[in-house]
């Protein structure tokens, strides 16, 4: 029989899945792919699919940041996050407010008008930052799972 925190547990796993499996996805597969095009094609291409996969991602992040904060309350982990042997905790809540004020608050408000705004200038650049910044949060995610995945299986 499933308990709560057994749910939240499936929710979460699926949340971090759909996000991090979707930015790696843009990041790695995507984005390379898009570098063949020229640049007066690859930029409209890159926002069509940035977009969607922003709208899909706002909800994993909501779904993860949900069923992580209730599984903190439920296995009353609250003071692990103060505890660097439980850095991976702290890494994933870190991760996750980047990528909540980037999809919630950046994006929104400012990001997309910034690029937009470089892109007219130089769009190869524009472009490269654009694909260096997918780069170093994949690089981000990719630690932070194996550092939670690694400490919730105690090898930390």
């Amino acid at each position: 029989m499933l308990d709560w925190p057994t749910v939240f547990r499936i929710i979460h796993v699926l949340g971090v899945v759909h996000w991090i499996g979707g930015l790696l996805f843009v990041t790695f597969v995507i984005l390379p792919s898009l570098l063949d095009m020229e640049a007066t094609r690859r930029l409209p291409l890159f926002d069509v699919l940035e977009r969607r996969f922003a709208a899909q991602a706002r909800i994993s992040t909501l779904l993860v940041g949900i069923s992580g904060f209730y599984m903190l309350y439920a296995y009353d982990r609250w003071a692990q996050l103060a505890d660097p042997q439980f850095w991976w905790l702290s890494a994933m809540l870190g991760l996750w407010a980047i990528f909540i004020v980037m999809l919630f608050v950046a994006e929104p408000l400012f990001l997309h008008a910034w690029f937009d705004a470089r892109a007219r200038r130089d769009p190869d650049r524009a472009f490269r930052v654009a694909l260096r910044g997918h780069r170093v949060l994949s690089t981000i995610s990719l630690i932070t799972v194996l550092g939670a995945v690694g400490g919730a299986h105690g090898l930390f």
